[in-house]
Order: structure tokens, then C-alpha cells, then sequence
């Protein structure tokens, strides 16, 4: 069996996804209990209990949402299809949430408000290494001291494009969402181990001073703590919050079960009229309050730690072991019906 550094698993031959790989804990953990794990980070600027963000899709983060990740110590960027975002740039005021998402034909009024509102602002598209996105950034951060997530993007010889434009943090995966059909619809995108780590090592090696958002294809708490070891500053998740008590929607009983919708930000229920469809419309069981989601990720990225012999997630980050599963590898560790 080959232990692989990220070096070397940026360098296989096959793109790679948080399935494929796990961490190995090659020491002797000194930790006693994980509670004396700390998950504190810090994301441009924000001081943060948990490296967790939520995605801006209208069935994700709404206004509830994002105010009460912020109170639990993380970071919810309200879509910009919310019909109350007019909310954020008015008299009230939102102390716990941090960042909205506007899109390309954002007017100046309203970026104007959410720099006054001191909130950071995530410009959100489908493919940042593109003319037009470029340019908004440029032309946003011309005007304005503000800070700002482009996204998304699958390589990292994008990087340096963003940070001339002006990005702040990047969403790095294209296709890895687990309602995005852009792969099936254009053949586009990479596993998003390979993209996190191409991007990781573009960075490296130029030196950018841009933080690296792991967006896309996360499912359990497990894959969280592979994406931070793997380089990531921050994760952002879609699925694992949606269907909680705070995300946009109402419930729904169906077969005596309770469920929630869930979109792709390009699917036809977000667009509404009849045009390139990129992201598909589910339902998912509901979960309760997102609380309980927030502590289960939380508490496996602690217990990832000890195992681990780490006390804080920059000393994840240089442990720098892993290995490459095979597929019945992998169907080893799924719990059993």
C-alpha cells in the first residue's frame, strides 16, 4: 500500500473525488478527548467557530438561514433569489450574517447598500474564468472597499486571472453538486479532490494571497475533514444543510414522512423559463434544525483530529497522509442494513 502526500495525489493519473481517498493516521495521538480539538478559523477577516460555509442556492441559505449560522459560528450567504434580500440593504439590521450573493446584473444601488452593510459578497456564476465575471469583479472592487468570493472554478490556472480581478476567495469545483447536472449537460468538471488540490498547489506556486473554498460534493462530516487536510480554508455545503428548519421552504408530508425541496441554483424551478437546464429539483427528508447538522460536522472533524494527533486545523493541514481507496474499499466502510 502507497501512502500519498497531496503532491503526489495531485500527480495521479485519474481525477480524483473525497470518495476515492481517506486520511491515515500514521502517529500516536497525544489528544485525550476531542473536546480539546479547536475548529476555530478565521475567513477573510470573520472569525469563525467552524470552517463552514452555506451555499447561496433558494433552497439553502435564505435570510433565517444565514442568521442563525452565524450564530452558531459559521457563515450563510443569502441567495440571490431571496424575495427579502431587500431586507439586509434597508433599515434592519442582520448582526450574524456576513455575505450575500448578487449576480452579474446586480445595479450599483444595491452593491453600494451591501458594501455599507460591510457584507462580503460572493458574485455567483456558474464559471468565473470568464470575461464578463472577471470584469465585475474588477469593476466592484474599482469602486468599493469590500471583499469578495468568485466562483467557480475546476484548475487552478485560473487563480492568478481572480486575484488580478480582484477575488478574495474562490469556490473551487464545476459539475460536483449533488443536484448539478453540469457535467451530464457539457462535459465539463473534475473530481473535486483533483480540483481543490490543483487549485491549492496554483496557489502555492505563485504565491496568491486567495482563499480556497472547497464547494461541491461533500455528504458527511468525514468529507469535510478530507477537504480541510487536503487544503481547503473552508468548505461549503448545499445538501448537508438543506431540509433543515432554517433553509427556505416549507415542509412537506408525503408517505407520512416529512420532506423539503432542494435545487440547483440552474434548474428549471430557479429559472422559470424554458432554457439550458443545469441543475436538477429533489426532495430530501427533513432534518430539524440545522443545529444538529452543524454539531454532527463539528464533531467529526474533532474526532478526524485526534485520530489525527491534531489540535487545530492548520496542524490538519500538515499531516499531509492519505491513500486511495478502492471501490470495494470503500463499500467496506458503509454501514450495513
Amino acid at each position: 500500500m502507497q501512502i500519498y502526500t497531496r503532491k503526489k495525489l495531485n500527480s495521479f493519473e485519474l481525477s480524483l473525488t473525497y470518495d476515492d481517498i481517506s486520511l491515515v493516521p500514521t502517529e500516536v495521538s497525544e489528544i485525550k478527548s476531542r473536546t480539546q480539538n479547536r475548529t476555530a478559523a478565521e475567513f477573510l477577516g470573520e472569525k469563525i467557530n467552524l470552517p463552514v460555509l452555506s451555499s447561496p442556492m433558494d433552497s439553502v441559505t435564505g435570510i433565517e438561514m444565514a442568521d442563525k449560522l452565524g450564530k452558531l459560528g459559521c457563515i450563510g450567504i443569502v441567495n440571490r433569489f431571496d424575495s427579502s434580500l431587500k431586507q439586509l440593504t434597508g433599515s434592519e439590521k442582520y448582526e450574524n450574517i456576513r455575505a450575500v450573493s448578487i449576480g452579474l446584473n446586480a445595479d450599483d444601488e444595491l452593491i453600494e447598500k451591501l458594501v455599507e452593510g460591510k457584507y462580503i459578497i460572493c458574485i455567483d456564476t456558474a464559471n468565473a474564468n470568464n470575461k464578463t465575471v472577471l470584469n465585475k469583479c474588477e469593476d466592484i472592487k474599482r469602486k468599493h472597499d469590500v471583499r469578495i468570493i468568485l466562483g467557480n472554478v475546476a484548475q487552478g490556472d485560473s487563480l492568478k486571472r481572480l486575484v488580478d480581478a480582484g477575488a478574495d476567495a474562490v469556490r473551487i469545483g464545476i459539475g460536483g453538486g449533488s443536484v448539478c447536472s453540469t457535467s451530464i449537460q457539457t462535459g465539463i468538471g473534475l473530481g473535486q479532490v483533483s480540483s481543490l488540490l490543483d487549485c491549492y498547489f496554483s496557489k502555492e506556486k505563485y504565491n496568491l494571497d486567495i482563499e480556497l473554498i472547497a464547494d461541491g460534493g461533500i455528504k458527511n462530516p468525514g468529507d469535510v475533514s478530507k477537504a480541510i487536510a487536503l487544503g481547503a480554508d473552508v468548505v461549503m455545503l448545499g445538501r448537508m444543510l438543506a431540509g433543515t428548519k432554517e433553509a427556505p421552504g416549507e415542509v412537506i408530508k408525503y408517505n407520512d414522512q416529512l420532506w423539503k425541496k432542494y435545487r440547483g441554483s440552474a434548474s428549471f424551478g430557479v429559472k422559470m423559463k424554458n432554457e439550458f437546464i443545469e441543475g436538477e429539483e429533489t426532495m430530501i427528508p427533513y432534518k430539524g434544525t440545522v443545529e444538529n447538522v452543524i454539531n454532527a460536522i463539528s464533531d467529526g472533524l474533532r474526532s478526524a483530529m485526534s485520530y489525527m494527533n491534531c489540535l487545530t486545523l492548520n496542524q490538519l493541514r500538515e499531516k499531509d497522509k492519505f491513500v486511495i481507496l478502492s471501490y470495494s474499499s470503500f463499500q467496506e466502510r458503509l454501514p450495513k442494513k
